[in-house]
């Protein structure tokens, strides 16, 4: 079975290489902010046909691995 995570691309051709999902010129930056901003992701699929439910998980995935990996400072 393929990692979800495996649907995270990155490459210094595309986006500035910044993660993308598949390669595609969509980044997980992107993505990461409309589902932020209250978009769900059936919102986003009519919005993005060529993404899969799947790519969106993977963009939530790679996210939370990213915060358990590095200390984020909040600033109240």
């Amino acid at each position: 079975m393929e990692s979800i995570l495996e649907r995270i691309k990155i490459s210094p051709n595309i986006c500035h290489g910044k993660p993308t999902i598949r390669g595609l010129r969509y980044p997980v930056e992107n993505i990461l902010e409309l589902l932020a901003s209250g978009m769900t992701i059936d919102e986003l699929i009519i919005d993005y046909p060529d993404l899969e439910k799947e790519d969106f998980l993977a963009c939530i995935e790679y996210g939370a691995r990213l915060v358990q990996s590095k200390s984020i400072h909040v600033i109240a």
